[in-house]
């Protein structure tokens, strides 16, 4: 039975050895942040740090992550607090949301190596896909999540997780929660 450590946590996965750590993330520790794209490792949607590095979950298997730490987006920060998730909201950087989980990790990989990326070396360091064509914010949003890492400047904090939609609309009038009396309220 492979054992490895997960978002800080033992764990041992009752699955065959070669089984892609991707799919032992997602079936077995319920760890659905990390994506499945492509399952050949060109999209970089289910990138996850294994010992602190940024590798693709799909190429992985379970004997390689074997005694090993491994960190997926849920294990980064539970209250999105991490610089780059800060960033990415800042920046605008997320559109669809889909590819967002394994640039994240990507890009604290990066951020932990070097907390002041040129951006030759994000394009290098998160070479992930996005359908949206975010790439440019994506940039701005690595290079200032390193700003906050290094203590240069501050973030105001995305909304915690799991706002009630009414709150949301209160606080940003462009999203509706799709009900009549909210919509006659905003007019």
């Amino acid at each position: 039975m492979p054992a490895l450590t997960v978002n800080d946590r033992p764990v041992m996965f009752d699955m065959d050895s070669q089984t892609p750590l991707l799919w032992a993330l997602r079936d077995a520790a319920n760890l659905t942040g990390t994506k499945y794209g492509c399952g050949v490792g060109d999209c970089g949607a289910c990138m996850v740090l294994i010992d602190g590095e940024a590798l693709r979950s799909c190429l992985v298997t379970l004997a390689e992550a074997e005694g090993r730490f491994v960190t997926t987006i849920e294990g980064l920060s539970r209250d999105r607090s991490h610089p780059v998730q800060q960033a990415m909201v800042a920046e605008q950087a997320i559109q669809c949301g889909f590819c967002t989980p394994g640039i994240v990790i990507a890009a604290a990989g990066l951020l932990a190596r070097n907390p002041s990326p040129s951006e030759e070396d994000i394009v290098a360091a998160v070479p992930n896909l996005c359908r949206c064509g975010v790439y440019p914010r994506l940039v701005s949003a690595i290079q200032r999540a390193g700003r906050v890492a290094r203590r240069r400047e501050r973030i105001s904090a995305a909304p915690a997780p799991g706002i009630d939609p009414a709150d949301a609309a209160r606080a940003v009038p462009a999203m509706g929660t799709g009900d009549a009396a909210s919509m006659e309220e905003a007019e």
